[in-house]
């Protein structure tokens, strides 16, 4: 089976699987990462994705060009998945569906 998944106006993905169930489990695993399309801080539709290495770990993230907030992805353990960061290390939701922005007064991402 094939299918055809337009995740953006600009994103188009082509998915092959064995059955329903393949196709629907890679469906959902590109619409939870590549269907953002605005800025959780300010609605803006400037957003680009990001991948930075720090002392060889790599960090894949959106940023916001109109505001500069940006939201993390979390890596899973097993496979080469993505998540998006949308909890705080309490396991408490975080304002604005996981997008932060830097302060520099107080040093923290809100």
């Amino acid at each position: 089976m094939k299918a055809l998944f337009k995740a953006t106006p600009k994103l188009t993905f082509e998915v092959n699987g064995e059955d329903q169930k393949t196709i629907f489990a890679e469906l959902a695993e590109i619409q939870e990462i590549f269907s953002v399309t605005k800025c959780g801080k300010c609605g803006s539709d400037d957003i680009r994705f990001v991948k930075r290495t720090v002392d060889e770990n790599d960090y894949y993230e959106l940023h916001c060009q109109s505001c500069r907030a940006k939201l993390g992805f979390g890596q899973h353990k097993k496979g080469k998945s993505l998540f998006p960061k949308r909890k705080d290390d309490d396991g408490k939701y975080l304002a604005d569906g996981g997008w932060v922005k830097w302060n520099p007064e107080t040093k923290t991402n809100e």
